[in-house]
């Protein structure tokens, strides 16, 4: 039986720790993408993947034998949501696959559990977080050097595509934006150095702009604005920030207001665009679909977040198609939590970071799937949860 810790005890996070996050940012990357140099079958991924998450899973293990745990009102409303895609999953609507997937997903949350013994409320995972997907983003600029016709191919529009790994444009953009939003607010709360920040973000930044990712774009200036405006009673650097950024975007949309539309069109006719490039009428073909009673409440069982063959994008109705009105209730209830937990807690570049994840991926959620499911989204916010958490105390 674990032992739950009312507070964590001193002791520094091991290196198995900071290794079994990194795995847990493995097996979220996918195994579907654009081309790369060296074609690797889907299957090979998967192995990859999945292999990283049992990895992962030993590595918390051992290093928390004792498993010793930390209260979570986060896990354990993504605990219900497990057994909620479990019970939904037994009627094999979605096939097999559903039930591995299922397995899947508690092996991510009981790696969770393990980690929970180190969650202190420090920036550790942050700093464990920026590093897994900066280590991401530089393969995805040595693609991008190596192999440019694959990095910017023409099926994507031209848009960064992962030429080593398969990933696609909204990954590379999500991945950016977080990296570049937490290492600002680092930078703020002067966890690290101008120079340090300026070769992590700006980099981050480009990378972020040659995947013309709207919803990574708007989700990162969002997320940083909320979280600069939390830190403007206790933080001068954020206020000097958060003015001269306001003033940067209003001078930038008036001058530069065509190029920006051209920028954010990126090409797609006026109809297209307006239906958020064809994902309004697969929303709108998944709503009016017959259901029974038992999917409009449990859904059909885990799936590959598609309907009709067509990706859903979005977390909201993936997660009510597959996992139904409970899930919805279940995700909306950890969100609320977490939002609740940080307005509580007095200014801090902790608080701020924890924000800052907390508003990307409820902004990101209208045109992103992954809340329901092992995914970056979850390990975003729990990042949030460990910084949330109580400090440390002997």
């Amino acid at each position: 039986m674990a032992r739950v810790e009312p507070q964590a005890t001193t002791e520094s996070t091991p290196r198995a720790a900071a290794v079994a996050w990194g795995l847990l940012i493995l097996n979220t990357l996918g195994s579907t993408g654009a081309q790369t140099v060296i074609p690797l079958p889907r299957s090979v991924i998967q192995l990859v993947t999945m292999g990283a998450l049992v990895i992962a899973f030993a590595l918390a293990l051992l290093a928390n034998l004792k498993l010793r745990i930390r209260p979570s009102a986060y896990l354990l409303l993504l605990s219900l949501l497990l057994v909620v895609s479990i019970l939904s999953s037994l009627h094999l609507e979605s096939g097999l696959g559903a039930l591995f997937r299922c397995f899947r997903l508690a092996m991510f949350i009981g790696t969770l559990w393990l980690l929970t013994r180190w969650w202190n409320g420090s920036t550790n995972f942050v700093r464990f977080h920026i590093k897994g997907y900066a280590v991401v983003l530089v393969s995805v600029a040595i693609g991008l050097v190596v192999a440019p016709g694959k990095a910017l191919p023409d099926i994507y529009g031209g848009r960064l595509t992962g030429a080593l790994w398969p990933l696609t444009p909204p990954q590379i953009g999500q991945y950016a934006a977080v990296v570049a939003g937490l290492t600002l607010l680092l930078w703020l709360g002067k966890r690290v150095d101008r120079r340090s920040a300026l070769i992590v973000t700006v980099p981050a930044i480009v990378l972020l702009m040659l995947t013309h990712t709207r919803t990574a774009t708007i989700g990162l200036i969002i997320a940083l604005l909320v979280a600069l405006f939390s830190l403007w009673l206790t933080n001068s650097r954020a206020r000097k920030v958060f003015t001269w950024f306001a003033l940067v975007a209003a001078v930038a949309a008036i001058a530069l207001g065509s190029l920006l539309q051209a920028w954010f069109l990126r090409g797609q006719t006026e109809d297209n665009f307006s239906t958020l490039t064809g994902r309004a009428k697969v929303w709108d073909a998944l709503l009016e679909a017959p259901r029974t009673v038992g999917e409009n409440l449990f859904g059909v069982g885990l799936g590959d977040k598609s309907y009709a063959g067509l990706p859903i994008d979005n977390s909201w109705l993936a997660v009510f198609h597959e996992q139904g009105l409970v899930g919805c209730a279940l995700v909306a209830a950890f969100l609320l939590v977490l939002a609740g937990v940080a307005a509580l807690r007095p200014p801090s570049v902790e608080r701020a970071c924890a924000i800052f994840l907390i508003v990307y991926c409820v902004s990101a959620s209208y045109t992103e799937a992954g809340l329901g499911d092992a995914s970056p989204y979850l390990l975003h916010l729990a990042v949030a949860g460990s910084l949330l958490a109580r400090k440390a105390t002997a």
